[in-house]
């Protein structure tokens, strides 16, 4: 089987840095095949990347490498890092980008301040490897200050696809940047309260909370000025607003025929409530 790569970036399709991205791919590798996560990621929102990179990578062969560049950093002193997982390779600024990867490995390797701080540096863990990409052999000889995912990041993967191991591409890092994931939690009356981490295409409302997280009772769920009441087993079983679990497992809140996150004036980090009955 051809070596896999990954791409997730915010750069949209309108202009020519993904398929820059791709050429100097092909340059080195052409048997190399090439898939489009996404490149509609909010600019500069490497939080939203990390959910998507998060839901998709488990489903791409073993040994798949993931380019994942949402970067305004780019040009400044922040690191580009290799990550090793037993499944996967993934390059990416050190900024928080594979933060969900990060907790997928180790549960407990979450800083305890809020997100909006900012990544803060962890040590890896155990069953992680990463390096700092700062061999240059392996790069554009000519290397941009404005577009590392070009002129680095691509060539690196690229090179990876070949079989270059990954110590040649740089030095040992025993730390990395993750974001401050939110997590659930019981609040002073006992009730389960979550948060929305993502706004899908559909204007889906999708939330920290699991499937296994919900109390096995009847509940109401209040997000904003709005209740909805249980489960939903699909999109279209009643009107108006919906509480289904999604194909990630996160409790996911829709509108039939509509977008929940403009019904709800919704963002990601409001907060919903769950009262059992």
């Amino acid at each position: 089987m051809a070596p896999l790569i990954t791409l997730t970036t915010d750069f949209g399709t309108s202009d020519a840095y993904v398929a820059s991205m791709k050429g100097v791919i092909l340059n080195i590798n052409p048997q190399v095949t090439i898939v489009d996560i996404s490149h509609a990621v909010e600019p500069q929102n490497a939080l939203q990347a990390a959910y998507i990179i998060s839901t998709t990578h488990s489903y791409f062969p073993k040994g798949t490498i993931h380019v994942v560049v949402v970067d305004p950093g780019v040009g400044s002193q922040r690191k580009l890092v290799i990550l090793e997982t037993p499944s996967a390779l993934f390059l990416a600024p050190d900024n928080g980008v594979l933060s969900y990867i990060i907790r997928e490995i180790e549960p407990a390797s979450n800083p305890t301040t809020d997100s909006a701080a900012g990544p803060q540096q962890i040590q890896l863990p155990k069953r992680a490897k990463a390096i700092a990409i700062t061999n240059p052999r392996y790069w554009q000889q000519t290397v941009s200050t404005t577009f590392h995912g070009r002129d680095i990041l691509a060539p690196v993967a690229a090179y990876l696809s070949l079989g270059t191991p990954i110590g040649e591409l740089g030095e040992k890092l025993n730390s990395v940047n993750v974001f401050s994931l939110p997590q659930p939690y019981h609040d002073s009356k006992g009730n389960l309260c979550g948060q929305i981490i993502h706004t899908d295409h559909f204007g889906n409302l999708i939330t920290n909370l699991k499937g296994t997280d919900l109390p096995e009772g009847k509940f109401v769920i209040e997000i904003g000025n709005q209740k909805i009441l249980g489960l939903s087993q699909y999109y279209s079983q009643k009107n108006g607003l919906v509480a289904i679990i999604d194909s990630n497992d996160y409790l996911e809140i829709a509108l039939k025929d509509g977008s929940a996150a403009a019904l709800l004036g919704s963002k990601v980090g409001d907060k919903l409530i769950l009262r059992e009955e």
